[in-house]
């Protein structure tokens, strides 16, 4: 591993943190509406559930598994009643009719001497944390989701009341350019460009209504609710931007869950090569039986009592026409092919990591950029406008300005958006929040 990212402080010594609490992580953008939409994801959402039931799954096979290590008991109740005849082969005599009744019971037991049952446990086990891990995993991504989802909604938002303030102020504009038209001082050329520049921008707008829905559609469909039903408050007030520290240590990377299923699952498949080779070697078991066994009551008591110690049997198989060397070797190249997973993940999980830090890094600069170019263009605007209202320029000059302006800042909104979605990539290149490492800045 590099000692440290391209765009971060150095890494410390290892330590894995998968297990560790992810914690509230989105509290950093200081939004309580963001804050009961998560609340709804872990009690409502059917992505949950089905991992949740996936790793029940895992639980209850790791329970069978280990149930393997321990002896197999079994109780035993018959009753009969049988004529037994004259020439039968042992004590030959008289047809004689009895009853019989038979107590007991029975116990098996593997002598796990090649490692097959514990390392069908190892792997059982491993399986299941790998199936904690993507629950985690799971988790952590539908709250990423929502919180991304929920950001662009705010984005949308902010540029809808942009434009609607926009129209207002070209409807103004348009009322001047009329009168002006009726005096005799515009042209039919401005009051078209003057309409073409309303009509444009209140197009626009509507468009975003329809973005805006999709949204609220996709959230509702995240945290389980019905699209019909459900809707967001619209607000005005920006949410706060995560402030990261510069460097991050290496603990932060290692708390991503999906490393570590990789990893468990790697683990399993190691145990199952275990299993694989202990099928070369003898199945060796043990019994023990005993109990009661009478003609007439009283069934219990020393003279009705009998047992048994064994069979002590081994089997081995001679001949099976290579199944098990097949076995094994797919057991390897399965070890092999989680082997190359694992590595891909962990390489892939690093690009995220620096992808997401140089983001974080450029959006902020182009966010100071585009904030500078935004006021200048609204300036330009106002000066285009008064310079044409005193007749010293045309109105072509002011619909570019116009143009130039809005664009300018839609584009410090768009920015200002994909920062907090970049922070939001960030958290889950690293695994989740930390209170260390999550702090609310001013927008």
């Amino acid at each position: 591993m590099p000692s440290s990212f391209n765009h971060g402080a150095a890494w410390t010594a290892a330590v894995p943190a998968d297990a560790f609490d992810r914690g509230d992580w989105w509290r950093a953008f200081d939004d309580p509406v963001l804050d009961g939409l998560m609340a709804k994801v872990d009690a409502a959402t059917p992505t949950l559930a089905a991992a949740l039931a996936r790793y029940d799954q895992a639980l209850a096979n790791a329970s069978a598994a280990g149930a393997g290590q321990f002896p197999t008991l079994n109780a035993q109740g018959a009753a009969s009643r049988e004529r037994l005849s004259a020439g039968r082969p042992i004590g030959p005599g008289n047809p004689v009719t009895a009853n019989q009744f038979i107590l007991g019971g029975a116990m098996s037991y593997e002598l796990d001497l090649w490692g097959r049952v514990r390392n069908s446990v190892r792997a059982a086990q491993a399986d299941a944390e790998a199936q904690a891990a993507n629950l985690r995993s799971a988790r952590l991504s539908l709250q990423a989701a929502v919180a991304d989802l929920y950001i662009r909604l705010r984005g949308i938002e902010t540029e809808q009341m942009l434009l609607d303030q926009t129209v207002l102020a070209y409807e103004r504009a348009h009322q001047l350019i009329v009168t002006r038209h009726d005096g005799g001082i515009a042209s039919g050329v401005d009051i078209n460009r003057s309409q073409t520049q309303l009509s444009s921008v209140a197009a626009r707008a509507h468009g975003l209504q329809a973005d805006h829905a999709e949204i609220e559609h996709q959230l509702a469909a995240l945290i389980g609710e019905m699209p019909s039903t459900f809707s967001v408050e619209p607000q005005v007030r920006p949410t706060a931007l995560p402030a990261y520290p510069s460097g991050f240590p290496s603990e932060l990377l290692q708390r991503r869950p999906d490393i570590a299923a990789a990893q468990r699952r790697l683990a399993a498949a190691n145990a199952r090569i275990g299993v694989a080779k202990a099928a070369f070697f003898p199945d060796i078991s043990l019994g023990l039986a005993g109990g009661f066994q009478a003609t007439d009551t009283p069934i219990i008591g020393a003279p009705t009592s009998f047992w048994g110690l064994g069979p002590l049997s081994a089997v081995l198989n001679l001949f099976d026409g290579g199944r098990r060397k097949a076995q094994l070797a797919m057991s390897k190249a399965q070890y092999e092919e989680l082997a190359a997973n694992y590595r891909s993940i962990v390489l892939g999980a690093f690009q995220e990591a620096e992808d997401a830090l140089a983001r974080v890094d450029a959006l902020g600069r182009q966010n100071v950029r585009q904030s500078e170019a935004a006021n200048a263009a609204r300036r330009t605007e106002d000066l285009a406008f008064d310079r044409y209202r005193d007749g010293a320029a045309d109105y072509l000059e002011v619909t570019t300005a116009q143009t130039a302006s809005l664009a300018a800042q839609q584009d410090s909104i768009r920015i200002s958006v994909d920062q907090r979605r970049a922070a939001i990539a960030l958290v889950r290149a690293i695994g989740g929040g930390a209170k260390a490492s999550l702090q609310a800045a001013a927008p």
